[in-house]
């Protein structure tokens, strides 16, 4: 079903859990139809990632079926998207990126946007 749609490029820019879940969720749809997908965490956003992984209405999501936040980004990560951390944002956020789940990798906008072709979409959650 994937084998004409473009890659999926998407860009979270800020500390929002809820956007970066709504930003996961897209991410594994895409790829459990068989897209390619990246997520790349930009500045402050990397700070999501701090463990214990945690997001404010992860009991809400919970208790509607739905997974909590380091759930869903184990669950991107199974599928195959692929994670960047912004080298900044880590240092932004006092992470070492030792600390990070081994599948994420670490760059920036210019890994991301390297990544991506003239074809691909682009989405700035």
């Amino acid at each position: 079903m994937a084998d004409n749609r473009p890659p999926l490029l998407l860009i979270a820019t800020t500390a929002d859990a809820e956007r970066l879940r709504g930003a996961l969720t897209i991410a594994c749809t895409e790829a459990a139809l068989g897209g390619t997908v990246r997520l790349c965490l930009l500045l402050d956003a990397v700070a999501l990632l701090r463990e214990p992984v945690a997001a404010p209405r992860d009991d809400a999501h919970a208790q509607n079926g739905l997974p909590r936040l380091v759930a869903l980004i184990d669950d991107a990560l199974d599928l195959g998207v692929g994670i960047i951390a912004c080298q900044s944002g880590l240092a932004l956020a006092d992470i070492d990126a030792a600390d990070l789940d081994p599948r994420i990798t670490t760059g920036g906008p210019m890994t991301a946007l390297a990544w991506a072709s003239a074809e691909d979409r682009i989405v700035i959650a």
